[in-house]
């Protein structure tokens, strides 16, 4: 039986440690040639070696997303090891939290530089390969927060909620070349940062959520393989909701 992204080239961003890495090995498993990336080396080589060791493709590329030549550097490292790109996942964020008022411009920065630029420049340097190819998959990691707003995480809200609306915009120029872009948006998800949390926190987190518990990195890796897959030829520009009923 034919595995879904078969023969495909996927890059992951933020692919050594959580949602990123749960998203890479899910994608290998169904066939795919990973790009694993991410700022810290060890932790997307960890990601690649996982991936070889299921007997998939992997290679791992230190980088900062936020420093667009650091990332037209490592898209032509990509290119050049694979040949083409079929599917970009940009998902490396990270979070600086504090209330507006002692919210510092590094702060601000650092999270919009991040979450929201960083996507920007791996969509910019890689969508040119897809529009020859006329074909590709992009899919951006944003969260249930871009939806709703949380306080203490206006940096965080604004550059998801940028992050949506960069999907649609993307969406809208290359969907005539047959390049799909979609936004999958996480609830509370078990991580490091969830779990940091405490245990009464997630307790009173479970009682938000309709199905009564937190996702897993797994739940939002199995929307993103649907996304990028054949299976989902016929949508672009959405946003999906992985997040147990809270934001409905």
């Amino acid at each position: 039986m034919q595995k879904l992204l078969e023969n495909k080239i996927a890059v992951v961003t933020g692919a050594g440690r959580g949602i990123g890495k749960a998203i890479a090995l899910r994608l290998a498993g169904e066939g795919a040639a990973i790009a694993a990336c991410g700022r810290t080396l060890a932790n997307v080589e960890e990601t690649a070696s996982e991936v070889a060791k299921a007997g998939g493709k992997a290679t791992a590329f230190a980088v900062d997303v936020a420093n667009s030549a650091q990332v037209a550097e490592t898209c032509e490292k990509v290119l050049k090891e694979f040949g083409r790109v079929d599917v970009l996942v940009n998902n490396a964020g990270v979070t600086r939290d504090q209330l507006l008022l002692r919210m510092t411009d590094d702060d601000w920065d650092t999270v919009l530089n991040t979450n929201l630029k960083g996507a920007f420049n791996f969509t910019k340097s890689l969508s040119r390969g897809m529009l020859k190819q006329r074909s590709g998959r992009i899919i951006n990691i944003t969260s249930i927060i871009g939806l709703t707003g949380n306080a203490g995480q206006s940096n965080y809200a604004a550059s998801k909620a940028g992050l949506i609306g960069f999907t649609k915009s993307v969406a809208r120029e290359l969907a005539s070349r047959g390049i799909t872009a979609n936004a999958v948006a996480p609830g509370f998800i078990v991580t490091e940062m969830t779990s940091a949390l405490g245990e009464p926190a997630r307790e009173m987190l479970k009682t938000r959520i309709a199905l009564g518990r937190l996702g897993t990195a797994e739940d939002v890796a199995n929307v993103v393989l649907f996304l990028a897959s054949d299976l989902a030829a016929y949508m672009t520009g959405q946003v999906i909701t992985v997040d147990g009923g809270l934001a409905m």
